[in-house]
């Protein structure tokens, strides 16, 4: 009777530990990093519509063993030359970034910002179309060979519409539209 008691002992242990294997793991998501090692590009560079010149940037992150580069690229009329960083920081976690550049006849400048939609976008401090509550946001280049879109106007300030829709347009006021 103490073999067969051991037996049912030993088989339910048995079935419970298989069933706690087999049982579905929780699984943590890890918020995705920036790859420890290689390059990787975000860029928002578009061309405009009526001039046909590139607006927006470009950065290009080159991560080695011994050190950590950053290409930077912006428009000012035409495509910059690729201005290289100094003073590149990415936290352990490979979750932010910070680095430091000072293009021509410019003074210098850190730019910072940090990964969103599961490393797909890199989110700059700063604002967009001067609007310091809207950050710039640079998507992740996965198709080199794509063809930049089109830029979209900067929205109107919201200060500007506060200005447009307290002040009533008068009669004797000449209302001009640009024509098409």
């Amino acid at each position: 009777m103490t073999k067969t008691r051991h037996a049912l002992f030993a088989g339910a242990i048995l079935l419970i530990s298989c069933a706690v294997l087999a049982a579905p793991k929780k699984t943590v998501r890890k918020p995705a990093s920036l790859p420890r090692y290689g390059m990787v590009v975000f860029s928002d560079l578009c061309i405009h519509n009526d001039s046909g010149e590139y607006g927006g940037q470009r950065i290009t992150l080159q991560r080695f063993a011994e050190v950590d580069t950053v290409l930077y690229e912006y428009t000012a009329g035409g495509l910059s030359w690729p201005v290289v960083a100094s003073d590149v920081n990415i936290d352990p976690r490979g979750q932010q970034l910070y680095f430091t550049v000072r293009p021509p006849d410019e003074d210098e400048r850190t730019i910072s910002g940090k990964l969103a939609d599961g490393g797909k976008t890199l989110v700059l401090d700063g604002g967009y179309c001067g609007d310091e509550a809207v950050p710039m946001r640079l998507p992740l280049v996965v198709d080199y060979g794509r063809k930049a879109g089109t830029c979209r106007a900067c929205p109107e300030p919201k200060q500007k519409k506060e200005e447009k829709t307290d002040k009533p347009l008068l009669d004797n006021e000449p209302n001009t539209t640009a024509s098409l």
